[in-house]
């Protein structure tokens, strides 16, 4: 059985080697799922939900050694850490708190001699494919709402956050969720694909790549399994000239490098209009000079590496290649410890004066590299942000709620902030236009994704 390695970011070292699971790992695995279905799906729903909070309880107590896990794993700070064990915490208790109205069922207008209602019926087996940048609020979007709608689950997480597979795996243990209701495997790309192709799978939630969704439908295209997919983003927002400048900087620069940029719906494009576009870019860059990049165990440090060598190279590379192009670098790259090419420790860029049709403002940039422009009004900027491949989150600054409302209505993104930037809200549906995916997780909206309606039509005859 053959195996991988995963290399932390902190120090190069190897931190984690696990075998990986083969064919026969996956049908055991299906089989063992498919046999407990039938009877979680029986198990009253508040029973259910009692084991959830249980396995929740437990894992939200392994708190800290969790975070620590996850810098080691993936290179966030350690005093940002602990923000991902919260925000497990409140999705998964929002999620459980929503199920008794999301999954009731729908009973329609009276009809003298008739009964009918919708009940919500679960898929069957769900495999969720998670990715390392935000290993755990990821995967908790459609793990929880899943096994609570009385699914089972198969999760097949990151190399690179390999424990948090076994994190979930202990939680659920420790809570008594009967065997096969939850399972991870550790895959290949070849054998992931091999489980999602699979007959016996029902719905695939996947979150990464674009050209990874692409691999998810390839693999269920013979098949008819369902797939919510949360794929890429190059998300944008406007500044308005009557917003709260000292905010709107704090809060989009922080938008921008938290978790050295990689996040899905982080902001890497940022329309300013021209009249406080200055003003606006010198906060900007003031406030990233104060940042630390350094080694994420470090009280310290506010930026830590990203995932991996190679992604910092590819990242230098765009930012190079937009210069060349005539962008310029905002940032005095000299006051950070990059270890240039070959380190996964990179320095932030604010770049200037790109291009609209440019790569650095068009193609995806996952690290911490932000474009600034200046436009001259309300329709340009939103002809911009609609400029856009993607479509996962925008967000507008403005102390005139009304304008920044009608703006919202025009934008192409699944979400829309007025005053804030790259969160998740678990009573508002998660979901992207264009290449950031389709179907939603998370609130009401997201057990519709889960479940399946089944009418149930009586007639009252009279004998």
């Amino acid at each position: 059985m053959s195996g991988f390695k995963t290399i932390s970011p902190v120090d190069g070292s190897v931190l984690v080697e696990r075998p990986l699971h083969d064919t026969v790992a996956i049908d055991r695995t299906l089989s063992a799922a498919h046999r407990a279905q039938a009877s979680w799906a029986r198990t009253p729903l508040a029973e259910r939900l009692a084991l959830l909070e249980r396995a929740v309880d437990h894992f939200v107590r392994q708190g800290t050694d969790i975070a620590a896990e996850i810098t080691w794993q993936m290179g966030r700070p350690l005093v940002h850490s602990p923000g991902e064990i919260r925000g497990f915490e409140e999705r998964a208790r929002a999620m459980l708190a929503l199920a008794p109205e999301a999954l009731a069922p729908v009973v329609p207008l009276a009809k003298p001699g008739f009964r009918r209602r919708i009940e919500r019926s679960p898929l069957g087996i769900v495999a969720v494919i998670a990715p390392w940048n935000y290993p755990y609020l990821t995967a908790v979007n459609a793990i929880i709402p899943a096994l609570a709608a009385g699914n089972v689950v198969v999760l097949k997480h990151s190399h690179q956050t390999p424990l948090c597979a076994e994190r979930f795996q202990a939680a659920f243990d420790h809570a008594g969720l009967p065997e096969g209701v939850f399972s991870h495997l550790h895959l290949s790309h070849e054998d992931t694909a091999t489980l999602m192709a699979d007959a016996r799978i029902a719905h695939v939630a996947f979150t990464g790549s674009v050209a990874g969704g692409h691999a998810v439908v390839k693999a269920l295209s013979q098949g008819f399994a369902t797939a919510g997919l949360e794929l890429g983003g190059k998300d944008a927002a406007y500044v308005c000239a009557d917003a709260h400048l000292p905010a709107a900087i704090d809060t989009l620069t922080d938008g921008a490098f938290y978790n050295a940029g990689q996040s899905c719906c982080g902001i890497k494009r940022i329309y300013v209009q021209e009249t406080r576009y200055q003003e606006f870019v010198e906060g900007v860059v003031d406030l990233t000079h104060r940042y630390t990049l350094g080694n994420p165990l470090d009280p310290a440090t506010t930026l830590g590496p990203v995932v991996r060598a190679s992604a910092a190279d590819g990242l230098r590379d765009q930012v190079a290649q937009a210069i060349q192009l005539g962008a310029q670098q905002a940032i005095d790259q000299r006051r950070f410890a990059d270890g240039g090419y070959g380190s996964p420790y990179l320095a932030p860029s604010v770049l200037l004066k790109a291009s609209q049709s440019s790569p650095i403002v068009q193609e995806e940039s996952f690290g911490p590299v932000l474009a600034i422009l200046p436009v001259r009004d309300d329709a340009m900027a939103i002809q911009y942000i609609n400029d856009s491949a993607f479509g996962l989150t925008c967000a507008i600054f403005s102390q005139d709620l009304e304008r920044a409302d009608r703006l919202a209505m025009q934008c192409e993104t699944g979400t829309v902030f007025v005053n804030r930037c790259d969160y998740l809200d678990p009573y508002l549906s998660w979901t992207g236009y264009k290449h950031s995916g389709r179907g939603a997780t998370l609130s009401v909206v997201g057990y519709e994704q889960l479940t399946r309606p089944h009418s149930i039509h009586m007639k009252e005859l009279v004998v």
